[in-house]
């Protein structure tokens, strides 16, 4: 269901099945499937593509050509970057007719730059960041970043997103961490 309050562009296909929050916008050539969930004040840019059964949180931010597929759960305030994608089967075969969905979660702030790859099956933590076409084959502890192919860590950030010093000292904001 569709609250009344949200926009949906003329050129989006949207199932009537699907639960879309007040004031989320679905921009041009956008899809969301049939029981997927998106939360409130959300923003599904152009070329979108949400699966069968999302869940989408609140205050998320999906950049141009993203795709989530069913088994995909994203909290709260995530970042989607552009062209970055997730997975959904471990094991793909086009003949596999037995094929079972892998979940994969996504905690609440964390943001996934542009061109990165989600294997199934992981969690990637609370306000952790994904570099830039990363490829993310293991799980991501809360406030760390990970970079390259496959993704390694590459230190902490902060909730505001800038990187920690060795003291847990954020250079932007000032906040302390302690891990």
């Amino acid at each position: 269901m569709t609250e009344m309050s949200s926009y949906i562009h003329p050129t989006a296909e949207v199932s009537p099945d699907a639960r879309i929050g007040e004031g989320t916008k679905i921009w041009n050539q956008a899809q969301v499937r049939e029981k997927a969930s998106i939360g409130k004040n959300c923003i599904l840019s152009k070329n979108v593509y949400i699966d069968t059964c999302v869940v989408i949180g609140d205050g998320v931010k999906i950049q141009n050509n993203v795709n989530v597929y069913h088994g995909v759960t994203i909290e709260d305030d995530v970042f989607l970057g552009p062209s970055m994608t997730f997975t959904n089967d471990m094991y793909p075969r086009a003949f596999n007719q037995n094929w079972e969905i892998t979940e994969t979660l996504v905690k609440k702030g964390a943001s996934i730059g542009a061109g990165a790859v989600i294997r199934c099956g992981i969690m990637i933590g609370e306000y952790a960041m994904v570099g830039a076409g990363a490829v993310v084959t293991k799980d991501v502890p809360p406030h760390t970043l990970v970079l390259g192919n496959p993704a390694k860590d590459a230190g902490k950030v902060c909730i505001c997103g800038y990187r920690l010093d060795e003291a847990g000292v954020c250079g932007n904001c000032g906040k302390q961490y302690s891990f």
